[in-house]
This record gives structure tokens, C-alpha cells and sequence, in this order.
């Protein structure tokens, strides 16, 4: 995967809006680095200071679960359209990137996860907004 910045996007979508964009063209937006999904839920466990086993689980296998799970109640569903849109890599593509279809090629430098996640994930740690950011 990757993760784009939400701010980012907005200002590819102002820029395309003031013209700046391709007229007609599809654009690519992702950020600058690409990550599994582990490598996200890595990183999120971490800045969170969550410490929590993460298993790696086979598509035919979540696919079965997400079979059932998909009806839960409550917004922690999975369903088998998620699974589905797992299998495949989300990233900008190389033909993208070489005709400018991308931030770069609007002249947005994207912004990392890492300096974008902590800003709104520290408040999930175990004390929440009531622990000390450096602690």
C-alpha cells in the first residue's frame, strides 16, 4: 500500500480545480513510501504504545471469515470486497508517475506516515489525550 496524506490529496483536488491538473486525466495519489499492511499495523501498534500479536492470516481463510463477519454488528466488519481488494498492490503505478499523473507531478511533495500518524494517534495511546506526548 500507500498511504497518502488526506491534506495532500486536498490540495491535489484544489490545484486540479485552479486548473493545474491534466484536463481529463486520472491521477495517482499516494505518498512517498509504499508499506505492507503489517508495516502499518506495525507502526500504528507502536505510536499508539499498543503491544499487540499481529497474524498474518491466508486470503482463503479471510475470505471464509469475512463471509460472516461482514453481517457483525458494530464498525469493525470485514467483508469479502475488503479481502478481495487486499489481494492486489495499491500503489502508484510506473505510468503514472512517467506521464506527472501523480503529487509529484503536480509539485505536491507528499508528506510521510511518519510524520503525519503520530499527530493523530497519540490520543489512542493507553491514557489517551491525558498522557504526556514524550512519555
Amino acid at each position: 500500500m500507500q498511504p497518502v496524506y488526506v491534506g495532500d490529496v486536498a490540495t491535489a483536488v484544489a490545484d486540479a480545480v485552479d486548473g493545474k491538473a491534466k484536463a481529463g486525466a486520472a491521477y495517482e495519489l499516494g505518498g512517498p513510501e509504499v508499506l505492507t499492511m503489517r508495516e502499518i499495523m506495525e507502526m500504528i501498534c507502536k505510536i499508539t504504545k499498543r503491544d499487540r500479536a499481529l497474524v498474518s492470516l491466508p486470503f482463503a481463510l479471510a475470505k471464509l471469515q469475512a463471509l460472516f463477519l461482514q453481517f457483525a454488528p458494530g464498525p469493525l466488519k470485514l467483508t469479502p470486497d475488503q479481502v478481495a481488494l487486499l489481494r492486489s498492490d495499491n500503489v502508484v503505478s510506473e505510468a503514472a508517475k512517467a506521464a506527472g499523473l501523480t503529487l509529484e507531478g503536480l509539485g505536491i511533495a507528499p508528506d510521510s506516515i511518519e510524520a503525519i500518524a503520530p499527530q493523530y494517534l497519540w490520543r489512542f495511546r493507553p491514557m489517551g489525550q491525558f498522557q504526556r506526548k514524550g512519555a
